[in-house]
């Protein structure tokens, strides 16, 4: 909030009385109008309601963290494309990389700005991919991305996808699972092993394509733009 209060403040330079949109996945989108700017705060009064909040996919992304540029991007494009919430899971071939919770949520915040949606992605801490199993809740599912070919082809897969249902797709890291995740994987009864395709895909690029194709076929791309 410190920090959007500056921008506003001194980067936009807007003023008491000056009108911005604000929203929130609860709430939808107002005009709102500046009362007075505190130290780190910005009051803002509601005055009319532009668009009401929708439902949105409970759609969680679980990937394998990947150096910090192509990181930044993925978190940028897939909270465009609806990720509800980021989960970063450790593997036997993930790669140790730093992750900063803050600066993921900063940019989850401008992506979602950017593409005009109403929720900003929750961005769970990094978690052993046992640990993440453990905790996992029940009655949703997981969509294994499957590099080694043994999956079902991801449109044929999500065919008879629940609409609407509580879902995760999981995207490994760069080396691929291990044959003894996969296989540990395979035998739960909430996972859905899918390919993507022929090629051989950059983790990042995977993310990406696994989420344009889920919200195309079991997602919100089957709804209209408002105009």
């Amino acid at each position: 909030m410190a920090a959007q209060a500056h921008r506003l403040r001194h980067v936009l330079r807007l003023g008491p009385g000056s009108a911005i949109a604000g929203f929130n996945e609860r709430d939808g989108e107002w005009l709102c109008r500046f009362g007075a700017f505190g130290r780190d705060t910005a009051a803002l009064t509601p005055t009319q309601l532009l668009r009401p909040a929708t439902p949105e996919p409970d759609l969680w992304l679980l990937f394998a963290p990947i150096r910090r540029s192509r990181l930044d991007w993925l978190v940028e494009k897939a909270t465009e494309l609806g990720a509800a919430a980021f989960v970063p899971v450790w593997t036997q071939r993930t790669q140790p990389e730093r992750l900063n919770p803050g600066r993921l949520r900063a940019l989850a915040i401008a992506a979602a700005e950017q593409s005009e949606r109403l929720s900003v992605p929750e961005i769970a801490a990094p978690a052993p991919l046992g640990q993440v199993l453990a905790a996992w809740p029940t009655g949703r599912r997981l969509v294994l991305c499957d590099e080694s070919g043994a999956g079902t082809p991801i449109a044929e897969a999500l065919a008879d996808f629940p609409p609407e249902a509580p879902a995760a797709l999981f995207v490994g890291p760069e080396g691929g699972f291990t044959e003894t995740e996969l296989d540990a994987l395979g035998k739960l009864s909430i996972v859905t092993r899918v390919g993507l395709g022929p090629k051989v895909l950059r983790a990042e690029t995977a993310v990406l394509a696994a989420l344009a194709v889920f919200q195309a076929i079991a997602g919100d791309w089957r709804r209209r733009r408002p105009r």
